[in-house]
Formats: C-alpha cells, structure tokens, sequence
C-alpha cells in the first residue's frame, strides 16, 4: 500500500513532507504542552530526546510500510513543521487505515487541520485505494469531534476502556469514513 518514495502534498496554504530529524525541536515545542497531549496517546514531553524519538519511530514506520506522516508546513514557509498527520494501522487485507493528527496550538481554529486532513483522506481514497478511514478520538475531545463531522467522519460508537493510556483505562470512540460516502473536498490536493 504504501510506496517507497515519500509523497509531497500540497494544498492552496499547506505544504506536507516527509518529517525529518531537523524537526524535533518545532514538535518539542507543541509536544511539551500539556493542552497539545491532553487527548494523545503519548506523555507530555519533557526532554527533546522524546521529540528525536517519535521522528524516528515515525521514519521507521514509513520504512516498514507500516504507517506514514507527514509534516504540516505552511507553504510560505516549508521547513517549518507547525503539525503533522497521516496513516497508520494499516489494513492491506481489508482496505483500511486510521488517521492521526495533532498541531501546535498558534495555528489551532484556522482551518488548517480541516486543510491537512482533507487532503490526507482524499490521497488514502486514491492512492492507496483505501476503502475505510478510521479515527479514534477520547469522546470528551471535542475539537477532534468537530473535525471529523466536518470531513464527514461519522461516530461509530464509544468502545468503552479501549484504551490504557497514561496510567488509566480510557474510552474511545471510533469514527469513519467509507469511500462510497466520500465527496472530494472543494480544494483538490497536488502531488508535487
């Protein structure tokens, strides 16, 4: 599903790329707030050491074929990772993948995840000729539950401590989209 070459994305604002070592310290700077991990799966960071080591989890993820993300950059300004998103828990057999996304927190309630994600979605419906997008969110975010009603995402159900995440059991509910209900977004991602 995945290729071995990194695909670039862009949008009319967005610039998406292969995350690279050089952006750790732009994730340490969002990764280390605890409004930005509230709802994530991982521990606020309390030593740039964590941010180098998701970068390479996520390089040898993509590597593996096992997942991929991608920075968010705005194009004016490509070298600067402000968020990322993208695939993971990937299905070959079963046509399907789960979204992830997170942004620093300057750039929240701008449209620009509603950008990231629409674009994402479009390219996993495409190019990997996904059938079913998933997302799981900790029903209490509501931001996430806004965002993906707004992709057309529809909830699924609460899975009830699905989750063991920071010392405690966690609900989560399951969003999707299936490609026979997707309708492509009014701006059209590019491959670059």
């Amino acid at each position: 599903m995945i290729s071995d070459i990194f695909p670039i994305l862009s949008t009319e604002r967005l610039y998406l790329r292969e995350i690279q070592q050089s952006d750790a310290q732009a994730l340490f700077s969002y990764f280390s707030k605890d409004e930005v991990t509230l709802y994530f799966d991982l521990p606020t960071f309390q030593h740039m050491d964590e941010a180098y080591e998701l970068v390479k989890n996520w390089q040898e993820n993509f590597e593996q074929k096992k997942a991929i993300r991608w920075a968010i950059c705005l194009k004016g300004n490509p070298d600067q990772l402000i968020g990322s998103c993208g695939f993971h828990n990937f299905s070959s057999e079963h046509f399907r993948a789960e979204i992830g996304y997170e942004l620093h927190p300057d750039f929240w309630q701008q449209g620009i995840m509603t950008e990231a994600i629409s674009t994402i979605i479009s390219y996993g419906f495409e190019e990997y000729k996904l059938n079913r997008i998933e997302a799981f969110i900790d029903p209490e975010n509501l931001a996430s539950r806004k965002l993906l009603e707004k992709m057309n995402l529809v909830s699924e159900g609460i899975l009830q401590d699905y989750f063991f995440e920071k010392g405690r059991f966690v609900d989560g509910e399951i969003f999707a989209l299936l490609k026979k209900n997707y309708i492509q977004p009014t701006f059209f991602r590019q491959i670059v």
